[in-house]
């Protein structure tokens, strides 16, 4: 769906893939759903849409919404270094990001192809 601004439209998408520190495969059970939760909120608080969202034990993929005024890597920096602050201050169990990452864009043509694909993810990793 195109969205606007009072100076734009736009649909731009993002699909960022990062990794916990050292790949460990940790990410499952509660701290996965507390992690769809930060992200959640994060997206919420920066007035980003998360299309989609999934975390595999070993690495995260979230495909998220932007007005142009943000750019891909301010988004990454906000979604991984928030979610670290916020679980680590939450929970006694510590999640840490490396700082590499994967950023692709989609537009309306390849949104649902995206979509499917994050959402195909969740059966393979377990």
């Amino acid at each position: 769906m195109v969205k606007s601004t009072r100076h734009a439209k736009y649909e731009l998408y993002y699909h960022i893939v990062f990794v916990p520190k050292y790949r460990r495969s940790h990410l499952t059970g509660k701290t996965k759903e507390r992690l769809k939760t930060i992200f959640a909120e994060i997206c919420e608080d920066k007035d980003l849409e998360l299309a989609e969202s999934e975390v595999m034990p070993d690495h995260v993929h979230l495909f998220i919404g932007s007005p142009p005024k943000n750019a891909p890597s301010l988004i990454v920096n906000w979604v991984k270094g928030i979610s670290a602050r916020k679980y680590n201050q939450r929970y006694d169990d510590r999640v840490k990001w490396t700082r590499s990452y994967y950023v692709g864009t989609a537009g309306s043509a390849s949104k649902g192809a995206v979509e499917r694909y994050i959402a195909e993810q969740e059966g393979e990793d377990e």
